[in-house]
């Protein structure tokens, strides 16, 4: 047992940690998901050699400051608990690559979040967050962010500062725009965006090269730039539930699109260049009572493309 590397308690209904575990200063991986914790001991800050720490669903409120003191912490999952505050102490994980801090109570992320430079996945799905803090820019290294069912009413151009980002989700906000620096994000090949309150997006969403899914459905569009007919590469756009009247004549050189999903806006009629997506597979056009159907459709359903209307 002195030598035990891993050890995995989940599902054990455990209100408590048994005293054992924090003697096994071997230990490298130590799971306690889906417990009755409402606290730990001081003492688990002796797993110096802690590289993932995993305490999913429990009943946590707060964590020791002795956590924060782990120096080979990799991995931190603490969702699904009732944290509602994270200590600045947080900056001290240096070697920290994984932060799950998802279906929490947080309002707010301390300022030295920023110092885990090699942060690579970083979820805050599910919080009561409001804004980010300026220290984001800091985070160099992170591949993905999930920020979803939050509170967020604006993103800060810090986010262009990201530049190592491969995917974004910020869906379930309360996001009224875009700032221009998204365009900044050149690696970035999934954006959700999904039920928000965007009525335009900004030009630069064209400088998106490596994009390959866009998920825009739920929000108050009402225009797309023509900028949106240079994301070469994109393969899936979801604009359905918003109040599109029109199409721009771009939309017709996403020569790699698969799926576009238009149901449920306020579209009279396609462009002439949509007939250019030759690689198109699914075709929504639901729920636009006024649409009229150009005679070229035929040729989508000759070549299988699927067809709702």
């Amino acid at each position: 047992m002195s030598e035990q590397k891993i050890l995995d308690l989940s599902g054990q209904l455990l209100t408590s940690i048994p005293p054992s575990v924090c003697q096994q200063v071997t230990l490298e991986e130590l799971e306690l998901d889906r417990n009755l914790l409402r606290s730990l001991p001081e003492n688990i800050g002796q797993l110096l050699k802690l590289k993932k720490l995993s305490l999913y669903s429990n009943q946590l409120t707060a964590l020791p400051h002795s956590v924060w003191q782990l120096p080979s912490l990799e991995t931190l999952n603490i969702s699904e608990n009732q944290i509602d505050f994270l200590s600045d102490e947080i900056g001290n994980l240096t070697k920290l690559q994984m932060l799950d801090l998802g279906h929490n109570k947080l309002t707010s992320l301390p300022a030295a979040i920023g110092k885990l430079a090699r942060l690579r996945f970083l979820y805050i799905s599910n919080n009561h967050l409001t804004a980010i803090p300026q220290s984001f820019e800091n985070l160099s290294s992170l591949l993905y962010l999930n920020l979803t069912d939050n509170q967020l009413t604006a993103l800060p151009d810090l986010v262009g500062r990201l530049k190592q980002l491969i995917e974004l989700r910020l869906y379930n906000n309360l996001l009224a725009s875009l700032p221009d620096a998204i365009g900044d994000l050149s690696r970035l090949k999934e954006l959700h965006l999904m039920k928000n309150k965007l009525v335009l997006l900004p030009m630069t969403i064209g400088n998106l090269a490596q994009l390959r899914k866009l998920s825009l459905e739920g929000n108050e569009l009402t225009a797309l730039p023509e900028s949106i007919g240079r994301l070469q590469n994109l393969t899936a756009l979801d604009l359905r539930n918003n109040h599109l009247a029109s199409l721009p004549e771009a939309i017709g050189n996403l020569k790699n699109l698969r799926t576009l999903d238009l149901r449920a806006n306020k579209l009279t009629e396609l462009p002439d260049n949509l007939k250019n997506l030759l690689n198109l597979e699914k075709l929504d056009l639901r729920w636009n009572k006024s649409l009229r159907l150009p005679a070229w459709l035929d040729k989508f359903e000759q070549r299988n493309c699927v067809i709702f209307t």
